[in-house]
């Protein structure tokens, strides 16, 4: 049962409330708590020149803030704190101040527990902003009026008392936000689970202990949806506290949603045909039928279909960007990790020229080698793991006894020009990582326009 969000208005009004990171997706939520009476400080370890006007505007509100080196020092006898998603909660400081009774959570985790609405969570290792955008239009080509949130869209929080009983509300969670949760959505959604962001958890482990929480509270009316091909999601079905479907490409299925013979079911019902689809790649077609089992109680065949072939994917994944001298470039810089670089170069029907290396997330690189040597025509290399991921394809190559050319960049567009360099007519360039951006970009997005911009600028 939800809790009604006047219980929230008045057991925050007038506490003494810590909101730990003032990046853009907790502004709203800063401004929102002091709305609702809540006596707040701000935390960010950005000093007043870098934050710039928002420390202004914060302040004239009667915010308090604590800025810069050792910010952290005074989160001291706070009865609330709302923590950033990527802060650990064994973190020292919230340790501490939970020992002595502070009531920590999260903008996320409050919204799930206080929203009116049916949601459905979205969650995985590759594939949840597909999935998620494309669950979000189906809901909408129903009809109803549909939010969309949690890593994409706009903080929800700070619009939970325009959100209606009848409206649809869906989330793409990350292990982050996922790992303190004790609410789950009524439709839990999990896409595939490989190794990813093992900088920020302590192993494999808690990283898929973390993702199960999108289903661990919910009841015997929820639904769960889960990757039946994937070894690790395919054995959650016994944990599951309500009713699981299932999709999958390699069999028929009766509960769920398949792929066979270039067609996409839902219950034993045809959708559409894959010729039909315009997204590439058969990881396209799982998130499509994952997409399909979690809105089949809710949407028509005919408007799944509406959407499934007129969508024509997300910026940043698998995204065409530009034809030169008969060279196609790909923009597939959301494949910040092995397995997701790999959907990638098997959605291409040739080799192709591959960019990849960034940031290190201890995410092994073997996979990678080992499966996509096959795909690969020439290797361009860049940013912190590029001699990391150059020795695991090195040790490929000598083992098949393969020519495969590798070319190490010290910049960013080094690599992009190296690639074109290589490339000749009917050649397919694609940026796909494997790895973060955070070593030369804020997000994968920045990373994502700088290609886009290198590749729009070549003569």
């Amino acid at each position: 049962m939800k809790k009604d969000f006047k219980n929230f208005k008045e057991f925050i009004n007038d506490k003494k409330t810590a909101v730990i990171g003032m990046g853009i997706s907790n502004r709203p939520l800063i401004h929102f708590l002091v709305e609702l009476g809540a006596k707040v400080t701000a935390f960010d370890k950005k000093t007043r020149e870098e934050l710039k006007d928002i420390v202004d505007e914060f302040e004239k509100e009667g915010v308090v803030l604590e800025l810069g080196e050792g910010y952290l020092d005074k989160l001291n006898g706070f009865e609330v704190i709302f923590k950033t998603p990527s802060m650990r909660i064994d973190n020292p400081y919230l340790l501490k101040e939970k020992e002595a009774g502070a009531y920590i959570t999260s903008e996320m985790e409050e919204f799930v527990r206080y929203c009116p609405a049916k949601i459905f969570g979205i969650t995985g290792s590759d594939g949840k902003t597909t999935t998620t955008t494309l669950v979000y239009k189906m809901l909408r080509e129903q009809g109803y009026n549909t939010w969309v949130g949690g890593n994409i869209g706009t903080p929800l929080f700070t619009q939970i008392e325009n959100v209606n009983k009848d409206d649809k509300v869906v989330l793409e969670l990350s292990s982050f936000q996922l790992m303190t949760m004790n609410v789950s959505p009524e439709v839990a959604v999990i896409t595939n689970l490989s190794p990813n962001h093992l900088d920020m958890h302590k192993g494999m482990d808690e990283y898929v202990e973390s993702k199960k929480n999108i289903f661990k509270y919910q009841n015997q009316s929820d639904l769960l949806v889960l990757n039946l091909d994937n070894d690790i999601t395919r054995n959650m079905k016994s944990e599951a506290k309500g009713r699981v479907f299932q999709f999958t490409r390699q069999e028929m299925i009766a509960q769920g949603a398949c792929y066979k013979d270039n067609t996409l079911y839902i219950f034993e019902q045809e959708v559409c045909k894959k010729d039909d689809i315009q997204i590439k790649g058969l990881h396209n077609v799982e998130n499509l039928l994952a997409a399909f089992t979690a809105v089949y109680e809710d949407v028509s065949l005919e408007n799944m279909r509406k959407v499934a072939v007129s969508f024509t994917g997300v910026e940043h994944r698998c995204e065409f960007v530009r034809e030169i001298d008969g060279v196609k470039y790909y923009n597939d810089s959301i494949a910040s990790s092995p397995t997701r670089t790999l959907a990638g170069l098997n959605a291409f029907e040739q080799q192709v020229i591959l960019i990849a290396g960034g940031y290190d997330k201890n995410i092994p690189f073997e996979p990678l080698a080992e499966e996509g040597y096959k795909m690969i025509k020439a290797l361009v290399l860049v940013g912190t793991t590029k001699y990391k991921i150059k020795e695991v394809f090195d040790k490929v190559i000598r083992d098949k006894g393969i020519n495969l050319p590798i070319v190490l960049a010290d910049s960013f567009e080094e690599a992009v020009y190296e690639a074109g360099k290589i490339a000749v007519k009917g050649d397919v360039v694609t940026l796909s990582p494997a790895c973060a951006s955070f070593d030369l970009f804020p997000n994968f997005e920045a990373r994502g326009n700088t290609f886009k911009n290198i590749v729009t600028h070549i003569k």
